[in-house]
């Protein structure tokens, strides 16, 4: 019996491993099983004990080749690399990124999170910063007006989209993705006279928490939600925004491949990695966490802790540092990456 689903785990995780090389229109089912990678991992790693504790030698193998298969996904959440972490390590001088997705600094009035935010971002030194769900007024204040003593340049996308900047911006272009108020930008910036693209994204939610918000409303009203509807409703959300996110990933990694400058691609990509939606934007691009993060990296401060934003750069730059500081005012967490020029 075990020997059975020893061999059952292995198969799926073999297939999670490719299931975002294939596109999720007509793939819906292979492609989810990216998400559950995590989890696979794991029963690989008890049935590899149980085969130590048995002394099954030859039994053992089967898992040990599985968790090697899984050696470059592993790497895309935890690195053991000495010269990063959750802070600064480096005082070598380059181009430090940040992105974040603010929730619209909670549309609270007082204005105090977003300056509070402009404050962090001042300590840690930021020179780009990239934000998503961006609200420009907060109470009777534009968070522009307060920003721009820090950041003189800033180029706004589509209202929820911005980019402030302490180097010149000299272009700019919007991205628009069709039925959905999600969106891209990118940004022309000239750091002493090199010039680099930065692209801001923010893709298709899955929007599962509206589901189970609205589901609640309902048990609330004493209407009858049974289990099976609300997977199917949540299925349905998976599986529609692993397609609006695929044409949405193409969409930007094209732009990417036609810009005349280095690329620093970064944003909310509401996806895992090793899905179709990362897989697409990462192209020939470095993620920037597997080049110099270290630890367990997840950006979302939800009851899921995935790592669902990130900080990709061309492979002409190199990357000094990559980390996240633990601002507690979104359901994400601000990213960092540090960028020799």
């Amino acid at each position: 019996m075990f020997l059975v689903l020893q061999v059952i785990i292995s198969v799926f995780t073999i297939v999670a491993l490719y299931g975002g090389d294939v596109s999720p229109i007509g793939n819906s089912a292979r492609a989810m099983l990216v998400y559950i990678l995590p989890l696979l991992i794991m029963a690989n790693m008890l049935l590899l004990l149980y085969w130590l504790i048995r002394r099954r030698w030859l039994f053992l193998t089967i898992p040990v080749i599985t968790l090697l298969c899984c050696i470059n996904y592993i790497g895309t959440i935890y690195q053991l690399n000495l010269g990063g972490g959750n802070e600064p390590t480096t005082n070598k001088t380059g181009l430090k990124i940040a992105s974040y997705n603010v929730a619209m600094f909670n549309r609270e009035t007082s204005g105090f999170m977003a300056q509070d935010i402009l404050a962090e971002m001042r300590r840690q030194k930021v020179d780009v910063l990239c934000i998503q769900e961006y609200n420009e007024i907060s109470g009777d204040k534009k968070n522009s007006e307060s920003y721009k003593e820090y950041f003189p340049y800033m180029a706004v996308g589509r209202q929820d989209m911005v980019v402030y900047s302490r180097y010149p911006i000299i272009g700019k272009k919007t991205l628009l993705f069709e039925a959905t108020n999600n969106s891209a930008m990118w940004v022309d910036i000239d750091v002493k006279g090199h010039e680099l693209r930065v692209f801001n994204v923010h893709l298709q939610t899955t929007g599962i928490n509206r589901t189970m918000h609205q589901a609640d409303k309902m048990i609330a009203r004493n209407y009858d939600v049974s289990n099976s509807r609300l997977l199917n409703a949540i299925y349905g959300n998976y599986t529609l925004g692993l397609v609006f996110r695929s044409g949405q990933a193409a969409m930007i990694s094209n732009e990417c491949r036609k810009s005349r400058y280095p690329v620093i691609l970064c944003g909310d990509f509401n996806d895992v990695p090793y899905s179709y939606t990362y897989n697409t934007m990462l192209g020939d691009l470095v993620d920037g966490f597997r080049e110099c993060g270290k630890g367990f990296m997840y950006t979302f401060r939800g009851k899921k802790p995935v790592r669902i934003d990130y900080i990709f750069h061309d492979k002409h730059l190199q990357g000094l540092e990559y980390y996240r500081s633990d601002l507690t005012y979104s359901d994400h967490y601000p990213i960092y990456m540090k960028i020799a020029l």
